[in-house]
């Protein structure tokens, strides 16, 4: 195949073109779109209408190794999550699963059902916005820790939605609590960039009172999601997304109505224990992360 990588922002997203993804890759695409991946964070292909969920599976194994969906969210099946909005609606600035300590390496999503307008996602670089930073706070970044939660402040909301399915979704969201201290800074494993970790699954900054806690998180997430450090895709069916997880945050626009019905599906690979600058790792404070992925460990607190 002839690859061909089209840049979407001097950040952050790249369309790869001449690819048709599937289990059967051979080593040469494989190795092409994982050097895409790494430069571009997140990653689009267009007009994979023969991807199954088992053609997605098996692909996302050529890329690396497969989690089970979700620690908590379970019901969904065996391969892969549904982002389904007659679930749920994920519209907050987040990285997927940091509330565990093997944050995940990547995602796959395929678009399955999509409404006629609006639905689209945006995905923002952390690499990109810990460069921004000026030289103080990334002093002040690297020095510290923050905990991360799968019980956080705006799933509240879901039970002020009159359908039960919102809130079944949130209950089984939190069925197992999960909390992880992890760096605000993480050296990433394969390129040795430093990227910010932050996201809605946040708790709290460690060693700092609440107000200074919430001050601290909003000076780096604010950073992070400057429209300069972000791209934003505008999903065909057909369409795949990959992207790094430990160099991305992600958002996906609530701009269509109730009757409108998206559908995506998601497949994660497992990934490490993040590493601070300092070359301390994360800490698990609750939970249990070993049944959701068979990570190597050797990172572990």
């Amino acid at each position: 195949m002839s690859v061909e990588v089209v840049r979407l922002g001097a950040h952050i997203g790249a369309r790869v073109d001449g690819v048709r993804l599937g289990g059967d890759l051979d080593a040469r695409t494989v190795a092409a779109v994982r050097a895409a991946l790494a430069e571009h964070k997140v990653i689009f292909f267009r007009g994979q209408h023969h991807l199954t969920e088992d053609g997605q599976y098996e692909f996302a194994r050529r890329l690396g190794t497969p989690t089970t969906p979700h620690p908590t969210v379970t019901s969904a099946g065996a391969k892969s999550l549904a982002i389904d909005s007659q679930q749920t609606r994920s519209n907050v600035w987040h990285t997927d699963v940091t509330f565990v300590d093997r944050v995940p390496k990547a995602s796959i999503l395929r678009a399955v059902a999509l409404p006629s307008y609006g639905g689209s996602t945006t995905w923002a670089s952390t690499v990109a916005a810990y460069n921004s930073l000026p030289q103080p706070l990334e002093r002040l970044a690297e020095s510290l820790r923050a905990r991360h939660s799968n019980r956080y402040d705006y799933a509240a909301e879901i039970e002020q939605r009159p359908a039960d399915t919102d809130r079944d979704y949130r209950r089984e969201f939190e069925s197992t609590y999960f909390e992880t201290e992890h760096p605000v800074v993480e050296v990433h494993p394969d390129t040795g960039e430093r990227a910010l970790l932050l996201g809605c699954f946040v708790k709290e900054i460690v060693g700092v009172s609440s107000s200074e806690s919430r001050a601290l998180f909003r000076l780096f997430q604010d950073r992070i999601t400057r429209l300069e450090h972000t791209t934003r895709w505008n999903w065909e069916l057909g369409d795949v997304a990959i992207w790094d997880n430990r160099a991305t945050q992600h958002y996906a626009i609530d701009d269509y109505d109730g009757g409108e019905h998206r559908r995506l599906t998601r497949i994660t690979l497992a990934g490490e224990v993040p590493v601070g600058v300092d070359g301390t790792t994360s800490t698990v404070l609750a939970g249990d992360a070993d049944p959701y992925t068979a990570a190597p460990l050797e990172h572990a607190a």
